[in-house]
C-alpha cells in the first residue's frame, strides 16, 4: 500500500476523485432529465411508486461513515455495473417497443448509458491507484430480464433511473470522502482543476 499513500498518489487521487464528482454531477442531471422525458414518452405518472427492482443496486446505506474508501469505490463499481446492464437491456427494450418513433428517448438512454461506462471505467482507475485492481466481472452478469408486461416493464425502467439518480448523489458523497486527506497525512494544497 505504499504507493497509495505518497504525495503523488495522493495529488492523482484527489485529482481523480474532483473530476468522478464532477462526472457524478453532471450524470445526475442527465439522469433527471432523462427521467422526465421517459415518463412523458412512456404515459406514466411521476409520482408513481415503483417497488424496488430486482437487480438494481439501492443507494441507500446503513452506516455509510464506518465504509472504507476501498469498500466505498468496490460498492459504487458494482452498482454502475449493473446499471450498464440495465440500460442496456432497457435501451433494447425501447427500441423493440417504439423503434425509431422516439429516436430521442433512445438517444438520451443511450447517453446516459456511456455516462455510466465512462464512470465505472473512472471507479476502476481509482482502485488500480489504491492498490487494489477492479474485481473481474466474470459472473457478475446480471440474471437474465423476467417475462414482464409492457406496463411492468415501463416501471421497471422508472425504478432504474430513480436509483441511478440517487447514485450519483452517493457517487458523489464517496468521492468526496475518498478525495480527504487521511489522517496524519499533511494537507497539500487542491491540485489546478486539469482541463
Amino acid at each position: 500500500m505504499a504507493a497509495s499513500d505518497s504525495p503523488s498518489a495522493a495529488l492523482r487521487r484527489r485529482d481523480l476523485c474532483s473530476r468522478g464528482i464532477r462526472l457524478a454531477g453532471k450524470m445526475r442531471s442527465d439522469v433527471v432529465d432523462l427521467l422526465d422525458t421517459y415518463v412523458e414518452r412512456q404515459g406514466l405518472d411521476a409520482s408513481a411508486s415503483v417497488a424496488a427492482v430486482e437487480g438494481v443496486p439501492v443507494a441507500a446505506v446503513e452506516r455509510w461513515d464506518e465504509q472504507t474508501g476501498t469498500q466505498r469505490l468496490l460498492e459504487n463499481l458494482a452498482a454502475y455495473r449493473a446499471f450498464r446492464a440495465l440500460l442496456a437491456q432497457m435501451l433494447e427494450e425501447q427500441r423493440e417497443q417504439l423503434g425509431e418513433a422516439d429516436a430521442a428517448l433512445g438517444r438520451a438512454l443511450a447517453a446516459v448509458l456511456l455516462q455510466v461506462s465512462a464512470f465505472a471505467y473512472h471507479l476502476e482507475e481509482l482502485l488500480r491507484l489504491e492498490s487494489r485492481g477492479p474485481p473481474s466481472e466474470e459472473g457478475a452478469r446480471p440474471p437474465p430480464p423476467p417475462h414482464l408486461g409492457l406496463f411492468e416493464r415501463k416501471l421497471r425502467g422508472l425504478g432504474v433511473l430513480r436509483e441511478l439518480a440517487q447514485w450519483a448523489v452517493r457517487s458523489a458523497r464517496d468521492l468526496r470522502q475518498l478525495a480527504k486527506p487521511s489522517p496524519g497525512s499533511s494537507s497539500a494544497p487542491s491540485p489546478a482543476e486539469s482541463p
